[in-house]
């Protein structure tokens, strides 16, 4: 996430540390403080964001480090006529109160000039020490030190804000509010971009890009879910009210002005007129578990059921392979994204048998980024980035890929669909162990 709002804000990370995962600090080169707000105003995953006045990895190189830090650079917010106080962090272990004292006062070789103010400072100015990540194993003294003043906070509270519990429309797989926004981060959505999903179900992830100004519209072939009839999700409801759809959703959140449309359409056969029509495309294909995975059947299918489905209101005569799902994904974000557009998807895996060889790719399309959300010992989804960097083309319509080499698609590939067949039915049979 936050190597994607670095993309669209600017900045990188540091040249001299790696991301590393196993620590929660991590140091960025931002061109200003007004990029720095501008990253902390979109991301759910950072707490905060400090400007970085000195770093070491014990006490003395932290004062080593201020010292050298420019004088210019501090005076601004020392000033005799400013109010400051200082906080302490510290990752993974609890310090006492007289070790909190005992650090702050440690710091009085700064010419701090103003006068302290608890309760509503002007700048607040932090020690951040980290004691790993083991909490069965802390040492005694920290392994990195930071000092700096506090520029802004991140987005956090809008988990709750946007809570799927007090949400007014919901559904059986509603997208969790926190994962919702990371996935519009990684899709770069800006005001007045236009976002898609087209499997949109109850419109979770229209809410998030919506909240970042971009206008938003959707597909599913369930007529139910889009009109917002038939059975209630929520519990002790049995029937969904006369209200509850996706643009009383983005009316509950202020939104609704950004809300396009949703419409019933099967995926597999596209209704839109050819062309790049999408910024970004974010959505939660189903995985034939709690939701399942249908298209529409061909002319000769659908003779063979003369009776039309009261409950989806459409001619439902053949199953939506999940293999063929993400083919069909990629194939559609190659033809529909602007050059420089994202799409944002969720593969399920099996873990003991998971590869980078089953990503789906496609040559109109760069993988960015793939991350894991564990979901069980066995069984896993991934986050799926990627950006569309070439021109589509009439060749690329039926283009695929396995092991780098991209060739024509013809039916199933057997290697893939052999694997999503098996994480469909581990991935069911765990729900309904957990269940019991």
């Amino acid at each position: 996430e936050i190597t994607s709002l670095l993309s669209l804000y600017g900045g990188q990370f540091n040249n001299q540390q790696e991301i590393r995962v196993n620590s929660p600090f991590w140091i960025l080169n931002i061109p200003s403080e007004e990029m720095a707000r501008g990253l902390m105003k979109r991301t759910v995953c950072a707490k905060s964001i400090f400007e970085l006045w000195g770093h070491g990895r014990s006490a003395g190189e932290l004062y080593a480090s201020l010292k050298s830090y420019p004088v210019e650079k501090m005076l601004p917010y020392l000033q005799s006529d400013s109010t400051y106080k200082i906080r302490i962090h510290t990752f993974n272990k609890t310090l006492t109160q007289a070790e909190k004292i005992k650090k702050i006062d440690a710091l009085e070789f700064l010419p701090f000039n103003g006068k302290v103010n608890l309760k509503s400072p002007e700048h607040v100015f932090w020690i951040l020490e980290d004691y790993g990540m083991d909490p069965n194993n802390v040492p005694e003294e920290p392994l990195d030190v930071y000092f700096g003043r506090w520029i802004a906070d991140g987005q956090r509270e809008l988990i709750e804000s946007y809570s799927v519990k007090k949400r007014h429309f919901i559904g059986n797989t509603s997208m969790d509010a926190c994962l919702s926004f990371i996935m519009a981060n990684h899709g770069r959505v800006k005001p007045n971009d236009v976002v898609f999903d087209p499997f949109v179900g109850t419109g979770g992830l229209l809410i998030s890009s919506a909240h970042f100004g971009a206008y938003v519209c959707g597909t599913d072939i369930d007529y139910n879910t889009i009109h917002g009839l038939g059975k209630a999700s929520r519990k002790n409801q049995k029937w969904r009210g006369p209200d509850e759809n996706i643009r009383a959703n983005l009316r509950q959140y202020g939104l609704e002005k950004y809300y396009l449309d949703a419409l019933v359409s099967d995926f597999s056969k596209p209704v839109w007129r050819k062309g790049m029509l999408f910024d970004a495309i974010i959505t939660d294909p189903p995985y034939g578990i709690r939701e399942a995975t249908r298209r529409t059947g061909s002319q000769k299918e659908t003779v063979k059921s003369s009776e039309r489905s009261t409950e989806s209101h459409i001619f439902i005569s053949s199953s939506y392979h999940l293999s063929d799902i993400f083919f069909d994904l990629l194939k559609f974000a190659a033809e529909y994204l602007v050059m420089g557009g994202r799409l944002v998807y969720w593969l399920p895996v099996y873990r003991p048998e998971y590869t980078e060889e089953i990503i789906p790719r496609h040559p109109c399309l760069k993988l960015i980024s793939n991350c894991e959300q564990m979901l069980s010992s066995h069984t896993s989804r991934r986050l799926i980035t990627m950006e569309k960097v070439k021109e589509f083309k009439d060749q690329d319509h039926n283009s695929y890929s396995l092991d780098g080499q991209y060739m024509p698609y013809k039916g199933h590939n057997s290697f893939r669909e052999k694997y999503f067949s098996g994480v469909t039915k581990r991935i069911a049979k765990e729900e309904k162990d957990n269940q019991k």
